[in-house]
């Protein structure tokens, strides 16, 4: 079974980054996640626009840029100027007045367009936009900080977006407390790809590429 593997790049280890970087890639993993915080948006300040530029300077692989800022419309193309064609942008709907506008700033930058979804946002609030965007981060957690608890209501959410996924053409992507359990159990649900963080990857002593290998390998 075929499912992408990204690493949340907030929770790597910042006295090497570049050492993280390459690690990851010779690990095999798919993608590298940077998640950008304002501090207004979410309670919290994480990862900033030198952080995104170094980390594409270092590899090839694709970034898949979260922005969890406030109107991102305003500052979408800092952001899209240092991007490669096929690096991911997900805005939180939630935090545009018209995130439409925002989207098609990133789709006509020649980035992959993809909204992120709370915890608490309905499928429904964001129907119309399933129908411009490429990817759907859902958020199994509330969005801000590792190593938060899994909220199990979310289950249901993600099972409704797969439906939808194959009318409307995206990806649908699980973000927040993933362990090899939700890979097991959602992967096989249609889930495209996991973003992997303190849970599984970051801070276990294991070399990189021997938790990938197992994820990799899971009975599914």
């Amino acid at each position: 079974m075929n499912f992408q593997l990204t690493a949340s790049m907030m929770c790597a280890n910042y006295t090497n980054l570049e050492k993280e970087v390459r690690s990851l890639e010779e690990a095999g993993i798919d993608s590298f996640h940077i998640d950008i915080m304002d501090g207004r948006y979410v309670p919290n300040f994480a990862m900033s626009l030198n952080d995104m530029k170094c980390i594409r300077s270092l590899t090839d692989k694709p970034l898949d840029v979260h922005l969890m800022i406030e109107h991102p419309n305003n500052s979408v193309n800092l952001f899209t100027n240092h991007l490669r064609e096929g690096d991911t942008v997900y805005i939180h709907p939630e935090a545009e007045y018209h995130p439409s506008t925002t989207l098609q700033k990133i789709i006509d930058a020649g980035m992959i367009p993809g909204i992120a979804i709370n915890p608490g946002t309905s499928v429904e609030t964001v129907h119309e936009m399933l129908r411009i965007v490429k990817k759907v981060l859902v958020m199994a957690v509330n969005p801000g900080n590792a190593g938060q608890m899994y909220l199990p209501y979310v289950g249901g959410k993600v099972k409704r977006l797969v439906k939808l996924k194959y009318e409307m053409g995206f990806e649908v992507h699980w973000d927040g407390a993933c362990g090899a359990d939700k890979i097991k159990e959602f992967a096989p649900v249609g889930v495209d790809g996991f973003v992997l963080g303190t849970t599984v990857l970051f801070g276990k002593n294991r070399p990189y590429s021997e938790i990938i290998k197992d994820v990799r390998e899971l009975n599914i």
